[in-house]
């Protein structure tokens, strides 16, 4: 995938990574770039095509894709976070996150994947999380929804090689942007992630995997859940991991 002269849309493009992605994008030689906001009235970025989107509504994605129909690079970056625990959360936040970082991502893939078919096959880089891989005191909501577009892109990747279009999926730890300005912990500049995540799409990597908590967390999917979560240990009393072969 070539970054140089491609046609780019990025959602959530008007602040923290979604924003650093533009700035990249234009950077590298992008010929067009779509920056698809909910209020494009608002959007400060130079040298951009503004254009409303709402990724929880289907015909905003689809007047998007009307609009756009000369898309190469597809880059599914609206998200939301309520910080929701799964148990006691409001279900309000719950769907809500659902709606956006999973369902959000399949109404864009479903209404791009043909306009990506027809300039030849182009490229999809979906932004996802290390919440896609481990539980938290918080936030199970968000990991849940992650966890979802994760099989979304291991999905839509084999279902769009035959029109020659490549799924990329970023996954990271904590950014330093509006959504985590209230957590206290250390942070991966935003600039950095766009910048590694489209190093990995023009290096045809199929997942990017941007700083080293989530490339430790990634490999470490095969583990026994009781070493991943010490603080289980008194409900689970050393019980061991089992496992059957076919045949049992």
């Amino acid at each position: 995938m070539e970054i140089k002269n491609s046609i780019a849309l990025v959602t959530g493009a008007n602040r923290g990574i979604g924003r650093r992605f533009v700035t990249e994008l234009q950077r590298r030689g992008a010929a067009k770039i779509y920056a698809a906001t909910r209020r494009p009235q608002d959007l400060d970025l130079p040298g951009v095509v503004a254009i409303q989107l709402d990724v929880t509504d289907d015909a905003s994605v689809a007047a998007a894709a009307t609009a756009a129909d000369d898309v190469t690079l597809l880059i599914n970056n609206a998200g939301v976070s309520t910080f929701a625990r799964l148990t006691d959360g409001a279900m309000p936040d719950i769907r809500k996150e659902m709606e956006t970082n999973y369902f959000g991502t399949l109404r864009m893939v479903r209404a791009f994947a043909p306009v990506l078919a027809a300039g030849g096959g182009g490229a999809v880089l979906n932004v996802l999380s290390v919440m896609a891989w481990m539980g938290y005191e918080h936030s199970n909501s968000y990991s849940a929804s992650k966890a979802a577009a994760w099989a979304l892109t291991n999905g839509i990747r084999l279902e769009l090689a035959g029109q020659g279009t490549q799924v990329t999926g970023l996954a990271m730890a904590s950014v330093d942007t509006d959504m985590m300005a209230t957590i206290d912990t250390d942070k991966t500049d935003p600039e950095l992630i766009a910048r590694r995540a489209l190093d990995g799409l023009q290096d045809r990597a199929l997942e990017v995997l941007a700083d080293e908590q989530t490339a430790a967390w990634k490999a470490r999917l095969g583990d026994d859940p009781a070493l991943l979560y010490p603080q289980v240990a008194t409900i689970r009393q050393g019980g061991p991991q089992i496992t059957y072969d076919h045949a049992g």
